[in-house]
């Protein structure tokens, strides 16, 4: 599964930015999804999940409230909505699938990954 990331950019504090993420081929129906996220010289972290048919939700709490995570299963997406950007925020952010289904927060978890979206925010 090739995995692309898109929708990042340089952005104020307090701006919204959704985040996208598609595949051409394989549908991604059949995989629990995620994003991550990656500061400079830090790990990468656990930002969202999302079940098969996006019924269940699981966020970082750096993010909870004021994030949405979101799958359109027909064409093949998965967003992120993060609203109230802080320079904290700021990272390249990944979208990842997991073939195992689990809905996981660790990124050990996660088979196929996209190349990464970069969100930098300024104060």
């Amino acid at each position: 599964v090739q995995l692309q990331a898109s929708g990042g950019g340089s952005v104020q504090a307090g701006d919204s930015l959704q985040l996208s993420c598609t595949t051409s081929g394989r549908t991604l129906s059949s995989y629990s999804l995620g994003w991550f996220r990656q500061g400079a010289g830090k790990e990468r972290e656990f930002v969202a999940t999302i079940s098969l048919n996006g019924d269940h939700t699981y966020y970082a709490d750096s993010v909870k409230g004021r994030s949405t995570i979101s799958r359109d299963n027909a064409k093949n997406t998965v967003s992120l909505q993060v609203d109230s950007l802080q320079p904290e925020d700021t990272a390249v952010y990944y979208c990842a699938a997991d073939r195992y289904r689990r809905n996981s927060d660790d990124v050990a978890d996660y088979t196929y990954w996209g190349q990464g979206t970069l969100v930098t925010v300024s104060s």
